[in-house]
């Protein structure tokens, strides 16, 4: 008999939590969870799938003005936001529930609030406490907001979800690929959309072709890009619109930075705030354990997600180490092949192919040309830029990229961007083959499937030159 009534302990139940939580207990491991918001976590309520539900709904406007140049007339539908949040909130009350039943099918014991851990082998929810073998903290990220007058005016992407109305002009803050794809959502459904980065350029961690050659689209979609901009405050005004002064660029006098008293101001109806996320340990008793953590709030693990405290493990976006739900669930599956299967597991974080859903999308896997460089020295780029067949009817000006980067000695394939429709879907297959070690000889002796934009992969053949 067991000295404890759980054998795992999991806080949280998002992507990662519950995959965990669902394999251990396939295992014949007594198991609970405890999640005090949602079930689902982020992705689920407040992240991948209601964006993408909006970023849908923000699409077909551009749809609309496209069919024109099929043959369809100019009849405009008109749109509503609330039903649109309406029907959201009905499909992700439904995803609610599966996660549940998931959990109830495989006889895991939930509790509905915050857990806390008490002790190495001890979690408290409320007034009760139970003991357990191990604990696993899947707690997820949070949106992050700097400290600046009037912070508590802006909304972060989980508000957004759930506004009452569209807003007539927005302000998105940030420069990673949240603030760039509900600055696309917002422009979609028909406000005046602004994004604000305090950089040259956003999506700093992608290939540089790709994050110019979106910023040129997004600029033609009317979307107000404000580069080298710093917001100083937000303040309300009376008729219930935020303005936000912005610090003017700094200005060299001889030797001296000079930094203007006032700045320029805008009025909006929202400032959504997009600066990134942290990990999401604050009040789950950590002080009352010796878990370490990086200066952000990650927690540290080894390879096999065990912290500090040997009963102790985390895995999934608190330990900032890859913000990806599919991460996070591959992340449980290594967990639970290590701790339960008897096959110890370390996860390849190698060629994660990833997304972003602003318009046109972007798909990405391996290296970036620069990254290519560093790595490898001597590499092959290939590179297509061209505007879609079906905008030689729409009359559209969009254009769509396609990019292979190959270490020359190897000829190996190291990295593919795509910036295009559907380019999420086009680099799922592609982030495959590069799984596998496809060259790009094998990219070349690939039959492609015409007429598709997914057959550019394997029909460029000419090098871009050198810089």
């Amino acid at each position: 008999m067991s000295e404890f009534e759980y054998d795992l302990f999991v806080i949280g139940v998002g992507s990662g939590g519950v995959r965990a939580a669902r394999m251990s207990a396939a295992q014949g491991k007594r198991v609970a969870t405890a999640e005090d918001r949602y079930m689902g976590g982020t992705c689920v309520n407040v992240g991948c799938v209601p964006k993408k539900l909006l970023v849908y709904a923000s699409h077909f406007s551009e749809d609309y003005e496209n069919a024109r140049g099929f043959g369809w007339d100019e009849a405009r539908p008109g749109f509503s936001w609330q039903k649109l949040i309406e029907n959201k909130n009905t499909e992700i009350s439904r995803l609610n529930g599966i996660y549940r039943g998931m959990l109830d099918s495989t006889g895991v014991t939930h509790f509905d609030g915050r857990a806390r851990i008490v002790d190495e082998h001890h979690v408290s929810i409320g007034d009760q406490t139970v003991s357990t073998e191990k604990i696993l903290i899947a707690t997820g990220g949070w949106p992050y907001v700097p400290d600046f007058p009037g912070n508590d005016l802006v909304i972060t992407s989980n508000e957004a979800f759930f506004l009452e109305e569209l807003p007539k002009r927005v302000l998105v803050v940030g420069g990673g690929y949240i603030a760039v794809e509900f600055a696309g959502i917002f422009a979609g459904l028909g406000a005046e959309s602004h994004l604000s980065y305090r950089g040259s350029l956003f999506l700093r961690h992608f290939d540089e072709d790709v994050r110019q050659l979106v910023r040129d689209e997004l600029n033609k979609k009317a979307i107000n890009l404000h580069f080298n901009s710093h917001m100083e405050k937000v303040e309300k005004l009376s008729n219930g619109k935020l303005k936000v002064t912005f610090r003017e660029p700094i200005t060299q006098v001889d030797e001296r930075e000079i930094r203007p008293d006032q700045g320029s101001t805008e009025e909006f109806d929202i400032v959504l705030y997009a600066t990134g996320r942290v990990p999401a340990v604050h009040d789950i008793g950590l002080e009352n354990v010796d878990v370490k953590c990086r200066e952000n709030g990650a927690i540290i693990v080894d390879d096999y997600y065990q912290t500090s405290v040997p009963s102790i493990y985390a895995l999934g976006d608190v330990i900032d180490k890859v913000q990806l739900t599919p991460v996070a669930i591959e992340e449980a599956m290594t967990f639970v092949r290590t701790q339960y299967m008897n096959t110890p597991t370390k996860m390849d974080y190698e060629n994660i192919a990833t997304a972003v859903f602003c318009q046109p999308n972007i798909g990405t896997v391996g290296l970036t040309e620069q990254e290519a460089r560093d790595k490898y020295g001597d590499v092959a780029v290939f590179r297509s830029i061209y505007r879609a067949m079906k905008h030689t009817l729409s009359g559209s000006d969009e254009k769509n990229m396609m990019k292979i980067i190959v270490d020359r000695k190897t000829d190996v394939v190291v990295g593919v961007h795509m910036v295009g429709p559907e380019a999420g879907e086009i680099i799922q297959g592609v982030a495959i083959a590069m799984k596998a070690g496809a060259t790009k000889a094998i990219f070349d002796a690939t039959v492609g499937i015409h007429p598709t934009a997914a057959e550019e992969f394997v029909t460029m053949r000419e090098e871009v030159t050198s810089p």
